[in-house]
């Protein structure tokens, strides 16, 4: 799934192919938050390779005899590993791709901007596109919900105690300036991100209680506490930092140093806020590893950034750039019809996404004091017909959203199971009885933009919660009237702001919207100043820990979290340490509705709306293999660019 408009932020699950996502994704990744989609389970499940617990040195690694256990080459969290040990190349890879040609494109993320080559702190807009500069310990495979398979480390082993993790690294592996790949540099990268990186890092990091160097080839991990389930796969996911590079370099500097990593491309010409070109590595270190095979194509990635979508648009139907993901429905609708798709030149394409839909809102920030009443969240929502906004804006191409897993197994229907009563039975005393009724849904509507019903409604949880009309304000007992602001920088989200703005109005509410640039919606959101925010993220396909950072407390206390709603109750804390902790996929998706219904009635967000596919429009001189990953798009992985279907275009 996507974000179904311009201006949300939009988080995925993190890793190293992945780097501007979360610890997710969620995805995410969205997922994130980028955090796109990983985890452990206690029990992981491994193919059936055994090696001796001796480094390929020949050096003995002396460990407790509560952490020997059996070397892998991949890790997963409830089930088998789809591919052997022995396996060629991924079964949605082309591994005959020709390698050339160029694709320039608009990335997914919602900036329009850039400052920084440093994705890893919370000072700067960093550039997309750097995920393909490093490299991690695994990577993920996409047509498995949570699988990962040795990159940096040709293997591991979960410790029996389930406390930690051990990776044995490929002597191969190098960074771009031919120095060799180390443990210590996995050491440093996880020390760093823990005390420098940003404050995700932090929160998904916390439970890391040791990272040790046995030698060059060998990094151990011990882990402490018992949400731990998620880690060995989390830093296996991480992308491994030089160490003698930011020796040189500030690690907590934004800046425009050119990065150093050991992934297939590095940075090359760029110009600030225009462009940033990526330039496939020849002496990619790991360029015919199977994991690798029929992927990373195209000889340049080159990053376009326009600050007005219209010239965007107008940009790629002058053939100025290659490929743009259409996110807004009445533009797919209307304005895919110029005479470059009409002749195939452009190709305007479908493709499907079966990976969750995602988080996807109008977040109420619950720190201010007016927002603490449920009574005035619900009323807010009211206010929303999506029903009117799906037919008169989106061309009813959308679904509103109820869920905060929506289109997955973990979102919650009809009345709690026994299973589910069982984890929140014990907390009746703190949660709303409708926890415990049907499933809460998105209100419906007439769908004529102005519903009475709902608007009636929403006066009387107003009145209820002490705001009153005086003379058409809504107001306290102190007389203060309600005033209310809606954030963004997209001049296109107004269209369906404003029809809510009327309909609050008619509650007696102030509101208003206010757009501002991109860098001032950057910081506004990472210091909490706002009322209510447009945002977007990505679940991951086996949800854990990361969810600490959209819904956890601790998260919203910190400065830069994604917990942008303010959520502070210790019911929903303990329900993330049950999905954390989930040893079973039963248990894990009994948790995670759990957490759905209890999220749901507390009325944090105004959802939005969404749809399992990608609006992408594209010129024609591009191939891609037959069968598309599940769980991922796969354009900038596996397409390539096609020399003869460029010669047509040319010719035409």
């Amino acid at each position: 799934m996507r974000f179904l408009m311009p201006s949300s932020i939009y988080h995925k699950p993190f890793s190293a192919r992945r780097a501007h996502a979360l610890f997710v994704k969620p995805v995410l990744l969205f997922v994130a938050f980028l955090l796109p989609t990983i985890v452990f389970s206690a029990q992981p499940a491994f193919a059936d390779q055994k090696t001796s617990n001796v480094e390929e040195t020949g050096k003995a690694i002396e460990t407790d005899k509560s952490e020997v256990a059996n070397r892998r080459h991949g890790l997963s969290t409830f089930g088998s590993l789809k591919y052997k040990a022995d396996f060629t190349h991924l079964d949605y890879a082309n591994p005959d791709a020709p390698k050339g040609g160029k694709l320039s494109l608009i990335g997914t993320e919602p900036r329009v901007t850039f400052d920084s080559f440093n994705n890893y702190i919370r000072k700067g807009d960093a550039a997309q596109g750097l995920l393909y500069v490093y490299d991690s310990l695994m990577e993920r495979a996409y047509d498995e919900p949570d699988a990962v398979y040795g990159l940096i480390a040709h293997s591991a082993e979960i410790h029996n105690d389930k406390k930690g993790v051990t990776f044995y690294l490929r002597p191969e592996a190098k960074f771009a300036d031919g120095v060799r790949v180390k443990a210590s540099d996995v050491v440093f990268t996880i020390l760093t991100l823990k005390s420098k990186g940003h404050p995700r890092f932090r929160v998904s990091l916390r439970d890391v209680d040791l990272v040790e160097a046995i030698d060059d080839l060998t990094v151990r991990f011990r882990f402490k506490g018992e949400q731990t389930r998620d880690l060995p796969q989390r830093v296996a996911e991480l992308p491994v930092l030089p160490e003698h590079f930011y020796k040189k370099v500030p690690f907590e500097k934004a800046g425009l140093d050119l990065p150093l990593g050991s992934g297939p491309y590095r940075v090359g010409k760029f110009e600030q806020g225009r462009y940033v070109r990526f330039m496939r590595r020849d002496d990619y270190w790991a360029k015919d590893l199977p994991i690798n095979k029929g992927r990373f194509n195209f000889d340049e990635l080159r990053y376009e950034y326009f600050k007005d979508r219209g010239a965007q648009f107008e940009a790629l139907k002058a053939g100025v750039f290659d490929l743009r993901e259409e996110f807004t429905s009445k533009d797919w609708a209307t304005k895919y019809k110029f005479d470059a798709i009409k002749k195939g030149k452009v190709i305007a394409d479908t493709l499907r996404d079966d990976t969750p839909s995602g988080t996807q809102g109008f977040f109420i920030n619950t720190r201010r004091e007016k927002f603490q009443d449920i009574r005035v969240r619900e009323a807010i929502g009211l206010a929303f017909d999506l029903e009117w906004t799906n037919k008169n804006l989106f061309y009813n191409l959308y679904t509103r959203t109820s869920s905060y897993f929506e289109n997955s197994e973990f979102k919650a229907t009809g009345k709690p199971s026994a299973s589910e009563l069982a984890l929140l039975t014990p907390f009746k005393d703190k949660l709303n009885k409708s926890v415990f009724e049907e499933a809460k849904l998105s209100p419906k509507t007439n769908g004529t933009g102005q519903d009475r019903k709902n608007l009636r409604r929403a006066s009387r949880l107003l009145k209820a919660a002490g705001w009153t009309m005086k003379k058409g304000v809504r107001a306290n007992k102190a007389g203060e009237p309600f005033k209310l602001e809606f954030l963004t920088f997209s001049p296109s989200f107004s269209r369906i702001i404003l029809p809510i703005i009327r309909n609050l109005k008619t509650l007696g509410i102030q509101a208003t919207v206010r757009l501002v640039d991109p860098a001032q919606y950057q910081e506004r959101l990472k210091s909490f100043d706002f009322d209510l925010t447009t945002s977007r993220f990505s679940m991951r396909l086996t949800p854990g820990v990361e969810l600490r950072n959209f819904f956890g407390s601790k998260a919203a206390k910190q400065p830069a979290s994604f917990n942008l709603a303010g959520i502070n109750h210790p019911v929903i804390d303990h329900l993330i340490d049950k999905i954390s902790s989930a040893k079973t996929r039963k248990e894990l998706v009994t948790a995670c509705r759990a957490l759905d219904r209890v999220l749901r009635s507390e009325f944090y967000w105004m959802p939005h709306w969404y749809k399992d596919s990608h609006n992408v429009a594209y010129w024609n001189k591009f191939s891609r293999p037959l069968k598309k990953p599940l769980y991922h798009r796969g354009i900038i992985d596996l397409w390539w660019f096609d020399k003869e279907k460029a010669a047509l275009l040319l010719s035409r």
